[in-house]
């Protein structure tokens, strides 16, 4: 572990352009997309994280040909196996990579071949019972080799069922990794409760689409999936939305202006709705069809249910203790079961710098009295925590970040793009 890394306040409100990288959500799916289907597939705008790296090595090691162009930034080439895995017995390593961790069981279960899926102690804490017992429904084995209920798995395919029932309010990574792999069988899912975090599912079915697959929709509680995958050819991931929410939240804080490019209207990561959320607070924001320009303004404080971009909270957190007014955020109690406990994270490192926060059942509230100053902040090994938080100190002298490299975890370059508010 590091030493604290100090984080030195802005001279002046920035007024900057600031450049993020390829979404982390996007890739993960486009690369079991692209490695499912018939052709090959180049990649553009990929990211290159911890989250993304597990996959690729996943996806490796499963046997399928994958090439990194050393010359063109983001740029990967990916032999599709046209929906027949090679069937190596294998263990992969999902690392902290939720995605990777969720996506990968029905991926497997595509292969007569045992698999084992393992992963980080951090990943092997998260619940997968749902994802076990929908797989198991279709008739996939699928052993505990561990804590029951979760990694590591050992799973042995084929499937022999197409019917899926699934709970939607626990993980839209259950829903995705289901839906990914079961459109080469083919597949009927229904969910028995109502989803969470939405726009994933949505961003799922568009990049399914943009490789083929067939999708119908039962008014957001069931889809059918078949058809298998054929390569575009090429495929363009947009940037990173969640990476953005930290650099227009920057501008919202300090009364400065940063706009993000490649990002938009037609953006297929629910994540840009934070905009609207600052919005909400005050701050001038200007969504145009390819980037999002944020000013900062006085903010008020405002009542939102995040359910649907639940990994907006954190960042939402630290703008909240600077604005006039408090913030109830709701409908994220199932934040508790991220990467860290992201409800009493954020309310603990709030207090810790003299904000006064508390928890409730489904989210938290944010009483600011002005008065917020310097800490060194506990991460929880939680790239979210560490990025919000260095938020903090670019407004108030005084603030360190806790283990900073667990931010490789999707945004290695974090803190050398916070430089460019500067």
């Amino acid at each position: 572990m590091r030493d604290p890394l100090p984080i030195a306040p802005l001279a002046a409100p920035p007024d900057a352009t600031v450049n993020v990288p390829g979404s982390k959500s996007i890739t993960n799916r486009a690369l079991i997309t692209a490695a499912l289907a018939v052709g090959t597939t180049t990649l553009e705008g990929v990211l290159f994280a911890d989250d993304t790296h597990a996959m690729l090595e996943a996806l490796t090691d499963l046997g399928i040909e994958i090439s990194v162009d050393d010359e063109a930034a983001g740029v990967i080439t990916v032999v599709g196996c046209g929906g027949e895995l090679p069937g190596r017995e294998v263990s992969l390593d999902a690392r902290q990579s939720g995605t990777t961790g969720r996506f990968l069981p029905p991926l497997v279960a595509l292969s007569e071949a045992p698999v084992v899926v393992d992963g980080h102690p951090q990943l092997r804490a998260r619940p997968m019972d749902d994802q076990i017992a929908a797989l198991r429904l279709i008739g996939v084995t699928v052993e505990e080799l561990g804590e029951p209920g979760h990694l590591p798995l050992k799973i042995a395919g084929p499937p022999t069922g197409h019917r899926v029932t699934l709970r939607g309010d626990v993980s839209s990574q259950f829903v995705t990794g289901m839906l990914i792999a079961g459109a080469v069988p083919g597949m009927d899912l229904r969910l028995t409760t109502a989803a969470i975090s939405r726009p994933y599912l949505d961003m799922t079915s568009a990049v399914m689409r943009a490789f083929g697959a067939t999708i119908s929709e039962d008014e957001g509680m069931g889809w059918a999936v078949g058809g298998g995958y054929t390569s575009p050819g090429r495929y363009r991931i947009e940037p990173d939305a969640s990476a953005a929410s930290y650099f227009i939240a920057a501008a919202a804080i300090s009364g400065g202006r940063v706009r993000i490019e490649g990002l938009g209207r037609a953006s297929l990561q629910g994540d840009v709705a934070f905009a609207h959320v600052l919005a909400d607070m005050g701050a001038v924001v200007s969504i145009q069809d390819d980037a999002i320009e944020v000013q900062g303004r006085s903010l008020r404080g405002i009542e939102v249910d995040l359910r649907h971009i639940s990994d907006m909270a954190p960042t939402l957190a630290v703008v909240a203790a600077f604005a006039d007014g408090p913030t109830t955020i709701s409908g994220v109690g199932f934040i508790r079961g991220k990467e860290s406990d992201r409800i009493a994270g954020p309310v603990a490192e709030l207090n810790r710098c003299g904000v006064l926060a508390e928890e409730t059942d489904d989210g938290f509230i944010v009483r600011p009295d002005g008065r917020v100053h310097g800490a060194t902040f506990d991460t929880y090994e939680d790239h979210r925590i560490a990025m919000a938080f260095s938020l903090v100190g670019l407004m108030v002298d005084g603030v360190a970040i806790n283990d900073p490299g667990c931010v490789a975890k999707t945004f290695p370059s974090y803190f050398a793009a916070l430089e460019q508010l500067r």
